[in-house]
């Protein structure tokens, strides 16, 4: 069962880094499209949403510290 749960922090980890990946590829392409004004800045800035994946991410890392830390523990014990 732990073994279920590392592998669906992992998966979890691995989509919100893919869409905090995404994020700055979008700013990238936004920065080099040329001509930029102060609302396009702010507009390309204003993701709340790769906030939230930034969250998840840490969770994501913060459960896969404390399961590894009991799996090993497990094994120490077995």
């Amino acid at each position: 069962m732990l073994v279920d749960l590392l592998e669906d922090d992992l998966r979890e980890g691995l989509d919100a880094l893919g869409d905090v990946e995404a994020h700055f590829h979008g700013l990238l392409a936004t920065l080099q499209r040329g001509a930029l004004s102060p609302v396009t800045l702010l507009d390309a800035g204003d993701d709340d949403r790769v906030l939230q994946r930034l969250e998840c991410l840490h969770e994501a890392v913060t459960h896969l510290r404390r399961r590894l830390s009991q799996a090993a523990l497990m094994m120490r014990k077995g």
